[in-house]
């Protein structure tokens, strides 16, 4: 009974296509803009969660999240290696910079300058060059997508090429070579990311009376986290918040204060209905365009059971296809799609949550045709 049941799903191959591109329609667009806001979303935290090593941030206590940078003095970070449980304490600078290329052309970018003597900061992967090149006068390092993209050098021919270790560029007036490419996440400008060291990063900026941006702190072994950031708080007025809160409170704020959830939200449900509206309607319309074959089996003998596994059968049939072509288009996005500007970044959660979807509409689907199938009068054959 239940080849015939997939057999009533195939031989009607018009709406069997029909179900099965509508749900693979609307996985795709579940999928593809849940996608979206995550990498969207996991962007704005990308700076604090790529800086491994780092016990405690410590901003001014007005700061929200990581780009509002509240500048502090110098003379704060030994405010800070005073504290009790703390080890270590290193500045750290971040600003915005517009670099210009030999070809005269100008790109804003973000600065960072990490601590002269440990580099802690640093970037955590190399492709050309090395870390501690950074000691060399007036060097810098460039983002890998940058260095290919956006600060890619004009060659005399008219020819584009990456920026490479050795080139210069100028920065607020001052000249800036490269000493290293490394490989980083974009952030949520999707601006390049220079760093070098945090001395040169004043030079490099505007000058201004308070320059320090982040204060990167290391805890003893044994100190209480809770215990620490009460201290510095009474001592220095800073507020001291570990990575993982740090991340979390950044990554609140924009969600509180931008659109990007509500914007993805309704284009997502916008999707999830028009497309399951779609899939389940074509359905619907299959089981009863059929509904005679069900009272055919009904006046067979056929038990309710068998008719209902009939049905189940053929909803997850057309569930599980559809939702198959859908993930793998998504997962198609992500390998080959665009590297720069908003890309897919699936979840383990995204994909349940996406399944879940699309499998109440084809059980809603199939639960509506299953209630006729049920109430059908086996009489109708005779009719």
């Amino acid at each position: 009974m239940l080849l015939i049941a997939w057999k009533m799903l195939s031989g009607d191959r018009a709406k069997y296509l029909g179900i099965v591109l509508a749900l693979g329609f609307t996985t795709l667009l579940v999928a593809q803009q849940g996608a979206t806001m995550l990498n969207i979303l996991s962007r704005t935290t990308v700076f604090i969660d790529s800086i491994g090593g780092v016990d405690m941030w410590v901003t001014d206590s007005r700061a929200q999240y990581v780009d509002d940078i509240k500048a502090l003095s110098d003379m704060q970070v030994q405010r800070v290696r005073s504290v009790p449980g703390i080890a270590w304490a290193v500045p750290m600078y971040k600003g915005s910079i517009r670099a210009r290329m030999p070809d005269g052309n100008y790109q804003t970018s973000q600065l960072v300058g990490v601590d002269d003597a440990t580099l802690i900061g640093r970037p955590a992967e190399m492709v050309a060059g090395r870390f501690e090149d950074l000691r060399i006068a007036d060097s810098i390092l460039v983002d890998e997508d940058a260095a290919n993209d956006r600060l890619s050098q004009i060659e005399p021919d008219g020819t584009r090429r990456p920026l490479r270790v050795g080139d210069t560029l100028e920065l607020n007036d001052h000249l800036a070579r490269v000493v290293g490419i490394y490989r980083g996440e974009q952030n949520f400008q999707s601006q390049p990311v220079i760093y070098t060291t945090y001395e040169r990063a004043k030079s490099f900026s505007p000058s201004e009376r308070k320059m320090l941006s982040f204060i990167l702190a290391g805890l003893k072994p044994d100190a209480d986290a809770v215990q620490v950031k009460q201290d510095l708080f009474r001592s220095s007025g800073l507020l001291g918040r570990t990575a993982e809160e740090f991340s979390a409170e950044s990554l609140a704020w924009f969600i509180a204060n931008s659109g990007i959830v509500v914007n993805f939200g309704l284009s997502t449900l916008l999707a999830f209905l028009i497309g399951g509206g779609i899939a389940g309607q074509t359905f619907y319309n299959f089981m009863l365009d059929n509904q005679r074959y069900f009272a055919v089996l009904r006046a067979m003998g056929a038990p309710a059971v068998t008719l209902v596994a009939m049905v189940v059968l053929q909803a997850c049939a057309v569930t599980l296809i559809g939702y198959g072509l859908g993930v793998g288009g998504v997962a198609l996005l992500a390998i080959y799609g665009p590297k720069t500007g908003p890309q897919v970044e699936l979840s383990w959660l995204l994909l349940g949550i996406t399944a879940f979807a699309v499998v109440f509409v084809g059980t809603a689907a199939g639960a509506l045709g299953l209630r006729r199938v049920l109430r059908i009068d086996p009489a109708v054959v005779f009719k």
